[in-house]
């Protein structure tokens, strides 16, 4: 099976995880990933599809001359790329099945071209509607319109696109120089989130899979020493905003150690791609700042954490028990901050640009208060098989 993904480590993450459980239960598997992700691919059959998704996402404070210009030299050619690559790579392969992330847009037409049935993947339903909430990342990703929910994920199909002339261009390589059509319709799709997070929409189709996360235990790698000396060192928080930096990194920093110390927190600050900078002033043996640790091992003794709601975080942060308080930045974000505070494991989500101390410490006494909660959620999310689940589906079609 050829498996397909774009975006950040927290889309790449579970795809490595899917690849290695099927290839260690006698599959042929070949990833297709971005640059430069992040995620651990050791082991792998991986390609690259010539797309660095951190620099396609660098648009904060660009002014709209700018943020067209962005579009016009990083964004499309990025694109491009990644879609030419997707089709020369899948027919190089030839498999039996397509497994892809929405992004790849050009997947169904090489599987399509190839007599392969395709499986689409989500992990966040953006690509599949639904009466019950409004589309996450869409422009309404926070506001519940009742029975024009379902509408709102025109938006999001809409950007897509953008993209038809990079689509039609890329599968000129295709056998007859073009798509197919019409197209085939997915055989499944597999949502990659715990039904503990996202309870299942009633109006979702027998052909839509709630599978639970797709996390790999297996591969949990040890944290460095100094961050496994930080951790026995006394109750602490995490905070990490993954690849988002927009904004100013260093008051976000100040306001997280401030609140933190309020309570009576150590601060353990995973600085990632530049969301967090500690600044010169806040130095102390309550905080350690490292570029990145397991999320999984280092949240296992936190009181909580503070985190900007991507996917993979939120249910790594949720599996582990940990009470949060999230700060949205973009996308799907504020989407997990609402779920994560209406299930009662988090505080109610604060917006990037009010993220201060006087906002953080009352905030995190909220996330304080739901600890009980988020350990008994956790629990139950640690007895799901999204992986197997996951496979079960493919292998079934």
């Amino acid at each position: 099976m050829m498996l397909l993904t774009s975006g950040t480590r927290g889309d790449v993450e579970p795809f490595a995880a899917l690849a290695r459980y099927a290839a260690a239960r006698g599959h042929e598997v070949r990833l297709g990933v971005p640059d430069r992700s992040g995620a651990d691919l050791s082991g792998l059959d991986t390609v690259r599809l010539g797309v660095d998704f951190h620099r396609l996402l660098r648009t904060d404070g660009l002014s709209p001359r700018a943020a067209l210009r962005h579009y016009r030299t990083e964004v499309r050619p990025g694109m491009r790329r990644m879609l030419s690559a997707a089709v020369r790579e899948t027919l190089a392969f030839g498999p039996d099945l397509v497994v892809h992330h929405p992004l790849i847009l050009t997947a169904p037409a090489v599987a399509d071209a190839l007599g392969v049935p395709r499986v689409l993947t989500e992990f966040v339903p953006v690509a599949t509607p639904t009466r019950e909430f409004s589309a996450p990342g869409g422009p309404t990703v926070s506001a519940d319109l009742g029975r024009f929910n379902r509408a709102t994920y025109a938006v999001p199909r809409g950007a897509a696109r953008l993209f038809r002339a990079d689509v039609e261009g890329a599968c000129a390589a295709l056998p007859g120089g073009r798509a197919p059509s019409p197209r085939s319709p997915s055989r499944a799709t597999l949502i990659g989130a715990s039904p503990h997070l996202l309870p299942r929409p009633a109006d979702w189709s027998a052909a839509i899979h709630l599978t639970g996360a797709w996390h790999d235990e297996a591969l949990e790698p040890a944290t460095e020493p100094v961050v496994d000396r930080f951790v026995r060192g006394g109750p602490y928080l995490v905070a990490t905003f993954g690849s988002m930096r927009a904004g100013d990194a260093q008051a976000r920093a100040r306001a997280v150690v401030a609140g933190a110390r309020a309570h009576g927190l150590r601060t353990l600050l995973l600085s990632g791609w530049g969301g967090l900078v500690l600044p010169e002033d806040h130095p102390g043996e309550d905080v350690l700042v490292v570029p990145s640790a397991p999320l999984g091992p280092v949240l296992r003794g936190a009181a909580a954490a503070v985190h900007h709601g991507g996917a993979g975080t939120v249910h790594t942060v949720a599996r582990e028990g940990v009470p949060s308080v999230v700060v949205p930045f973009l996308a799907d974000q504020p989407f997990w901050a609402g779920q994560l505070h209406r299930l009662g494991i988090a505080s109610a989500p604060v917006p990037r640009r009010r993220l201060t101390a006087e906002t953080l410490v009352p905030a995190l006494g909220e996330a304080l208060a739901r600890g009980e909660r988020a350990a008994r959620l956790g629990h139950a999310m640690r007895q799901e098989r999204g992986l197997r689940t996951a496979l079960d589906v493919l292998t079934g079609l």
